[in-house]
């Protein structure tokens, strides 16, 4: 039997939590054996909660005095770029949190230069959701027909201070207070790279962004309009200031097809028409079997010597539509 995969963990914050619950899930096929982060405190808190053997306080401190198999990037997106580059110069195959970097221009460059040396995955979970992988197989069964239009919802009043004058995101994530490209660039890129997953190629033809929140630097508020390879339309409607909404995110999404209805209201994903169907879902047990599937995924690649569903080329293409976003709505030249 093959040993286990030895993993180095780079980046102990708050999302690493679902990374290391994700990797225990996969025991018996990878285990992180140490774990970087300049935070001594956190990175002491990952390794007591995951029984992780070694902590260092650098990345290049881990990569130079480990034996590594594989690296798992849960870093801040400024470091994505210089961390693959270290896991690169090692030879180590990668799974990098989204985005690969902070723009489209750094991660195209950054796939160039490490193409051909090492196997490099991003970390781009939303897409696995149980949800959205039975979504894609209705499509791809043709339960609904040719496609004609689409329209993904996401409002939430979570920049919106609460009873208690919290705003729940920003409690949860800060850094979202100082980013200069918000909304689209931090939390819409998933819904971008999910509609490319269910609908295939995809163009932002308009966009539309928005600031309510002074506690903000960025955009708070979307309004996008795409276009399918085959001309169908789709809008993405998107608030994180949305008045009378509750703060947790719940994605609502139709496609409307020649033949029948896919919906996804928050748990329920219903299919009308030709080829009626219903299935429920856990939203919680969903957002951590998005890791787990993401994760498990990257494993079973390297294992099987497969492509990686969410390859940096392929992760390019959603950089684009992001990058296109603010772009086509002028709103970093208007800031």
């Amino acid at each position: 039997m093959n040993q286990p995969l030895r993993i180095g963990l780079i980046g102990a914050g708050m999302v690493s939590r679902h990374h290391l619950i994700a990797w225990a899930s996969l025991s018996d096929q990878a285990r992180v054996v140490a774990v970087a982060d300049p935070s001594s405190e956190n990175a002491a808190r990952r390794a007591s909660e995951s029984e992780i053997p070694r902590t260092f306080a650098s990345a290049e401190a881990m990569l130079a005095e480990c034996e590594l198999d594989a690296i798992d990037i849960a870093a801040p997106r400024e470091m994505h770029a210089p961390l693959v580059r270290l896991a690169a110069a090692k030879r180590l195959p990668v799974l990098c949190q989204k985005p690969l970097a902070p723009n489209l221009q750094e991660a195209t460059d950054l796939a160039a230069e490490v193409d051909g040396v090492t196997r490099l995955m991003v970390h781009e979970n939303w897409r696995f959701r149980g949800y959205y992988r039975d979504a894609a197989a209705w499509l791809r069964e043709g339960r609904i027909g040719n496609v004609k239009q689409a329209q993904l919802t996401l409002l939430t009043s979570g920049v919106l201070p609460g009873p208690d004058g919290l705003c729940p995101a920003l409690e949860r994530q800060p850094f979202m207070r100082r980013e200069r490209r918000m909304l689209v660039a931090e939390v819409l890129i998933h819904h971008l790279d999910t509609l490319r997953m269910l609908l295939g190629p995809l163009q932002v033809t308009a966009a539309q962004l928005s600031r309510s929140s002074d506690l903000l630097v960025g955009e708070d508020g979307a309004v996008i309009q795409l276009a399918t390879g085959n001309g169908a339309g789709v809008v993405i409607f998107a608030s994180f200031a949305a008045h009378g909404h509750p703060a947790a995110q719940v994605d609502r999404l139709e496609i409307l097809g020649d033949k029948g209805t896919l919906k996804l209201d928050g748990p329920s994903l219903t299919c009308s028409g030709a080829s009626p169907g219903e299935s429920s879902y856990d939203l919680a047990a969903e957002y951590q079997g998005s890791y787990n599937r993401t994760i498990a995924h990257f494993v079973n690649a390297l294992r099987d010597n497969k492509p990686f569903e969410t390859a940096s080329a392929d992760n390019l293409e959603t950089l684009r539509l992001v990058e296109d976003c603010y772009r086509l709505s002028g709103w970093e030249a208007s800031r």
